[in-house]
């Protein structure tokens, strides 16, 4: 890829890690488990607490991103070879920690993606605050997704292809 085209990337995936960033920092700056689970449901809490847990993780691979992003930017001279691992990073640690959250609270319906529908499908029905954050951040992951989606697997091949290990 031209330096142009991923350093432009690099500068909107930034962009778009910190609208992510402010909204989980918001979150769970605002939210407790006693706040989302006032019925006191033992389920619910279980739930809440993968779901509380699986967003300070995910909020920690933004913030990472974020920087490694920054430094990269704010070299005089940009290195694209740094530039695109960041990015296969990005999409390996913040894209598919979203779409696939090791506490599996919520998931991808497929099926839902094209119709306009929201594709996020939750195990348990979740107060509107957790909803209504899945959704936007889903939203913010979707088009870093269609975005990066060359480091799923043909930064990878092309990097093996030139002998290089990754």
């Amino acid at each position: 890829m031209a330096v142009y085209n991923v350093k432009n990337l690099c500068e909107s995936t930034r962009t778009k890690l910190k609208e992510a960033i402010a909204k989980m920092e918001l979150f769970l700056n605002t939210h407790s488990l006693a706040q989302l689970n006032v019925e006191n449901d033992p389920a619910m809490d279980e739930f809440y607490r993968g779901y509380l847990s699986d967003t300070r993780h995910l909020l920690v691979f933004c913030e990472v991103g974020y920087e490694k992003l920054g430094i990269a930017l704010r070299r005089p001279n940009f290195n694209v070879e740094y530039g695109e691992k960041v990015l296969y990073d990005v999409y390996h640690n913040c894209i598919n920690n979203f779409f696939y959250p090791k506490n599996e609270c919520y998931s991808e319906d497929g099926r839902y993606a094209y119709t306009g529908q929201d594709a996020i499908r939750f195990r348990k029905k979740p107060a509107r605050e957790v909803r209504d954050l899945t959704i936007e951040l889903s939203k913010i992951f979707e088009e870093l997704r269609d975005e990066l989606g060359y480091y799923e697997t043909d930064y990878i091949t092309q990097k093996r292809l030139q002998g290089e290990k990754v």
